[in-house]
């Protein structure tokens, strides 16, 4: 048998579903293939020992926690030797390559690789957290909600002790400390994370390397990417001395080959009831698409200024297409009618098994509260006053801090607690660039937009306007502003509530003038938020008792252990092979050549003779992944690193609310891949021999 066959063998091995003891019951429930994203204080011991034979041991699972970081910009990490590298995709460091890029200096188009620990250049306003506990706190953020409370008392009940358990853990271990919500809400633990804030560029590859093929490729395979950039913390100025960090592994995947991802996937759905995902399909998405795609044509259209202004908002456009095709894919598979067959035959059986068992009858309510819940989101999407600009987003955040530092810390918004406050000012105190350019178009667009959806005879348009049209008025509100200064912003926190409201800046003045509107829809969606956990805690009650439970919660940008194997999978016919290597990435460009995303950079040619072209680049596994994992470490059985997720295929996207390995498919950079570039392209053996030592 040919490997191929072999490898196609195993993927339709692993559709078959399994048997698994619940976390929250004892019942079985079934799952697909290598579904699964655990927490790290719930693994699935059983399930890897039966399917792979591998006994995860407690050693090897805090070692990875450990290894691994979380961006507070979105993704993911780990850390790659003694002296504190951490490796991540380009894409998730590209928001600091922005921050750190000028004129002179394009770090997007050009790369960078530092030549010594002085060379490295400082992140402005990054921060990463490593995990170091988690305590299971349900019993007294339930105990301290009344049963017969409404969902508005029941909300700041619930905020009051969330606020006090954070505060009380950040005090007594100097940690960022985080209440999560897990299992729709019949769950909350507390996450313990130690922040490193001095976080240092240390190498990184063009973009045309790290997102070679562009949007064309975009969530498809094969791919050829070096989606990889290291940095590294400091502590008191210093590179971090680390005793838990990822070895690496030298020798090249092969297929049906087990691994680990661990990373902070960012939300899932799979909770949800069919009607919620009706909500998605039929309100949520399209509303999020018709968004994503004006905001795409307003930064291409401002791209178009020139070679400064393309550089300026190459970053926020990327991160726009990105989304707009990702929310494309997540669109398409809710339109597909057998995605709702499938949920909707689920949901159907269970609702049958709960009418005949009385003590659970009860329960079913709470898919028709749900179901009613879904009228008043839609009607929501269109309430915001939050209008999308740097500058605006510090101005109501800095007039959003000075009322609330007014308010005992239980009674807070959640990120104005003292929990959090080191990390907010972090954010608002950040000293990279603002571009007034970019900013008077982005904010002209929203005072825009703000018109289409509240009316040009809106009491509160009027006003923002003061007679001007949006243009106008932005350019006016950017130019008058000292918001785009650090010393400012600064004067404004220190100052408080007074300072703040004999300020005459126009953007601290245009977010006190939203600031009631703001926390009147706040206020209006955590109601009903409220209303919707109270109901999924039901919801997952009854399917506990019915199914009992895979083990692992929806995502919450919290960290998480998937699996999967190395296997390739059909496509149109077509069979498609797990792993690619730097000749192919040649091919490719040659293939493409006039295409100017599928360009390689001028120093890959320049290396080419030196390089290894059988060398793996990228390779596939059936991993369970979502956006927030990209960066993730991939590890084998031996805790070792063998790849870097930057993507998944364009079948993965459903995985929100479906898993499916029969083609889905997350996507990685190979270590070996790594290491080989940072040594022969990029001229850097003293970085590259660095790697896992």
């Amino acid at each position: 048998m040919k490997i191929h066959q072999r490898i196609r063998t195993a993927v339709m091995t692993t559709t078959v579903m399994l048997t698994l003891s619940g976390a929250l019951g004892g019942t079985a429930v079934t799952l697909y293939g290598d579904e699964g994203m655990y927490l790290f204080n719930d693994l699935p011991k059983e399930t890897l020992k039966s399917r792979h034979d591998f006994e995860i041991t407690q050693a090897w699972a805090d070692h990875l926690r450990l290894s691994s970081v979380r961006f507070n910009s979105g993704g993911s990490g780990s850390f790659v030797s003694s002296d504190g590298l951490v490796l991540t995709n380009h894409h998730v460091a590209s928001d600091t390559l922005h921050k750190l890029s000028t004129p002179e200096r394009n770090l997007i188009d050009d790369g960078f690789t530092a030549r010594s620990i002085d060379e490295e250049l400082k992140a402005p306003d990054l921060e990463l957290n490593q995990l170091h506990s988690i305590e299971n706190v349900t019993d007294r953020v339930n105990a301290a909600v009344d049963d017969d409370a409404d969902p508005e008392t029941a909300f700041k009940q619930r905020r009051a002790i969330i606020a006090t358990i954070e505060n009380e853990s950040f005090e007594s271990t100097g940690f960022r400390s985080d209440v999560i919500t897990l299992f729709g809400g019949a769950q909350y633990h507390l996450y313990r994370y130690k922040k490193y804030t001095d976080v240092r560029l240390v190498w990184a590859p063009e973009t045309a390397a790290a997102f070679f093929g562009g949007d064309a490729d975009n969530f498809e395979y094969p791919r050829y990417n070096l989606d990889a950039t290291l940095m590294r913390v400091y502590e008191d100025g210093k590179p971090a001395k680390l005793e838990h960090f990822l070895a690496w592994n030298d020798q090249p995947l092969q297929g049906g080959e087990l691994v680990f991802v661990s990373g902070n996937p960012g939300r899932t759905q799979r909770i949800y009831t069919v009607d919620a995902l009706r909500y998605l399909r039929d309100d949520r998405l399209p509303y999020v698409l018709d968004y994503l795609r004006r905001k795409e044509i307003l930064m291409q259209q401002f791209s178009l200024n020139g070679a400064e202004a393309k550089r300026r908002g190459r970053d926020e456009l990327f991160g726009i297409q990105n989304a707009r095709k990702a929310y494309t894919g997540m669109l398409a598979g809710l339109q597909n009618p057998q995605t709702f067959a499938a949920k909707k035959g689920r949901e159907d059986k269970l609702l049958a098994a709960i009418a005949d068992d009385a003590s659970l009858a009860p329960l079913a309510d709470a898919w028709q509260d749900v179901a009613k819940l879904q009228k008043e989101k839609a009607d929501m999407l269109d309430q915001s006053v939050n209008l999308r600009s740097s500058l605006f987003s510090l101005a109501m955040n800095t007039v959003l801090l000075a009322e609330e530092d007014t308010k005992p810390n239980e009674q807070r918004l959640s990120e104005f607690t003292d929990a959090g406050r080191e990390s907010l000012l972090q954010r608002l105190l950040s000293t990279a660039p603002i571009y007034d350019d970019l900013e008077t178009v982005k904010l002209a667009d929203e005072l825009s937009r703000l018109i289409e959806v509240r009316g040009a005879d809106d009491d509160l348009v009027v006003e923002i306007l003061a007679g001007k049209g949006p243009r106008e008025r932005a350019a006016e509100i950017v130019a008058g502003t000292r918001m785009n200064e650090v010393p400012y912003r600064k004067e404004l926190v220190d100052g408080g509530r007074a300072v703040v409201l004999q300020s005459d800046d126009p953007m601290i003045q245009l977010a006190r003038w939203l600031e009631p509107e703001y926390r009147r829809i706040r206020e209006i969606n955590e109601k009903i938020d409220e209303r919707e956990r109270q109901a999924y805690a039901k919801i997952t009650e009854a399917t506990t008792a019915v199914e009992g439970t895979g083990g692992y919660p929806d995502a919450t940008f919290t960290l998480r252990l998937a699996f999967g194997t190395v296997n390739g999978y059909d496509e149109d016919g077509k069979w498609i092979e797990p792993t690619t290597d730097f000749a192919g990435a040649f091919t490719h460009a040659a293939d493409h050549e006039g295409q100017e995303d599928f360009d390689l950079p001028s120093r890959w040619y320049d290396a080419k003779d030196r390089l290894d072209l059988s060398t793996q680049l990228n390779f596939v596994c059936t991993a369970d992944i979502i956006g927030g994992n990209s960066g993730s470490p991939v590890v084998d059985r031996d805790g070792k690193l063998v790849g870097l997720i930057f993507d998944g295929n364009i079948q993965s996207l459903t995985a929100d609310y479906l898993y499916s390995d029969e083609q889905a498919r997350a996507v990685s950079v190979s270590a070996v891949g790594i290491r080989e570039a940072i040594e022969k392209i990029y001229q850097a053996p003293d970085l590259a021999k660095s790697l896992g030592q």
